[in-house]
């Protein structure tokens, strides 16, 4: 299972919106005795990559038995994760200095999602039938 992105993944990531803010949803799976080594990542993107590249976390919890999904969906750990665009996330992940901590988070997960959302607000895109404040 993938837990980084691919070049092609990131070169699509950032033509689709290069310019506006973008939250990160985050949904992790540790591998056995990965915590530490995730711990030690976090510590680290936070401290120094998230400040030089105006990201910050805006949530991190540890996942709970889940309400609504099918089995084998539930997740270690959450996060959500604000960048001010796309473009800082790819400055981001292409710091020399990130690429050294990131070995952490690769043998921290055997599996990850990171999904890119955007606000329904933004006046550059409709927001979704039925979404709240939607026509």
């Amino acid at each position: 299972m993938a837990v980084n992105p691919r070049q092609d993944d990131l070169r699509r990531f950032v033509a689709e919106d290069p310019d506006g803010p973008v939250v990160m949803l985050n949904l992790l799976r540790f591998a056995e005795g990965g915590r530490e080594a995730y711990r030690r990542y976090s510590r680290a993107v936070a401290e120094t990559f998230l400040p030089r590249h105006g990201g910050e976390v805006l949530y991190a919890g540890e996942g709970a038995g889940a309400l609504v999904a099918e089995e084998g969906q539930e997740w270690d750990a959450v996060l959500l994760v604000r960048y001010p665009s796309r473009a800082a996330f790819l400055a981001m992940v292409s710091d020399p200095g990130y690429r050294d901590v990131a070995r952490w988070r690769a043998v921290a997960l055997t599996e990850a999602v990171l999904q890119p959302t955007r606000p329904w607000g933004r006046p550059d895109r409709p927001r979704p039938a039925g979404a709240p404040g939607s026509t």
